[in-house]
């Protein structure tokens, strides 16, 4: 009966629902119960109080994660390693950025971007901690868990192809359409080489971390959600093929199930 127990629970689907319950449980527990109730309490200015929350609410997600897991594996927690976190942080956010500054350029010359204003009146340091929190809830599970379980488990072929229809949780964002569909996969796999090249989630992490503050930063909307604010306030013509339409530029995911959630709960005050 024990064997039989011990085979369940360490059985690696297992492992990603446990992995996934308990520390997101807690973070939500802690971030509503305790963190909003304390800060909202001593700090009277939300725009400031926000920020803090989110930050300190990854601190929790991430300790949860840390300290399950090396209860539950009995192991060093290496995906968490920080021993080239300065490169992979730096690396991986101006990679992400670049990435859609790329494109944005290309529209331009091709005369279907135009710049209207700058200001950072529209921007907020609370939008850009909801993007870090929202973008460490999905690495950190999709990357970090399901990834890391089903390469030990199955290998790691297999496991970009599970990687890539993990991602199809996407098509449920505001103005997906089937075209979407397949950049989803491509965002998947992509994301999913970074975790497996480096075993770590802080490339991918942070690749989308730039990739999201980008799409705003140059005044697109960030997968269909319109309210994220924008530091250059802009003006995308020409075919939506190109400039991603309502969905906003490069149709590629943010966090479709976790941010929802992940705004909802920051909204709520």
């Amino acid at each position: 009966m024990k064997q039989l127990i011990k085979k369940i629970l360490y059985f690696p689907i297992t492992k990603i629902i446990v992995g996934i319950v308990v520390p997101f449980s807690l973070f939500v527990v802690i971030q509503n119960f305790v963190l909003k109730p304390l800060f909202y309490s001593i700090i009277q200015d939300k725009s400031i109080a926000a920020p803090i929350i989110h930050c300190v609410s990854m601190v929790v997600l991430l300790s949860a994660y840390y300290y399950l897991f090396r209860f539950y594996d009995k192991r060093k927690i290496t995906e968490l390693s920080i021993k080239y976190l300065p490169k992979e942080m730096f690396g991986g956010f101006l990679f992400g950025f670049l990435t859609i500054s790329l494109s944005t350029f290309i529209l331009y010359l091709l005369g279907f971007y135009r710049v209207i204003s700058i200001s950072t009146t529209d921007y907020s340091i609370k939008f850009f901690t909801v993007l870090m929190l929202a973008a460490l809830v999905e690495d950190l599970f999709h990357r970090g868990l399901i990834v890391r379980v089903c390469e030990n488990w199955l290998g790691t072929h297999l496991t970009l192809v599970i990687a890539m229809f993990v991602e199809l949780q996407h098509i449920f964002n505001p103005n997906s359409d089937l075209f979407s569909f397949f950049f989803y996969l491509i965002w998947g796999f992509t994301m999913a080489m970074m975790f497996i090249y480096t075993k770590r989630i802080w490339l991918p992490f942070f690749f989308h971390l730039g990739w999201n503050f980008a799409q705003p930063f140059y005044g697109s909307n960030l997968t269909g959600t319109n309210d994220t604010g924008s530091i250059i306030q802009s003006k995308f013509t020409g075919p939506e093929l190109l400039t991603g339409g309502a969905l906003g530029i490069c149709k590629l995911p943010q966090n479709s199930i976790h941010s929802k959630i992940e705004f909802y709960s920051f909204n709520r005050y």
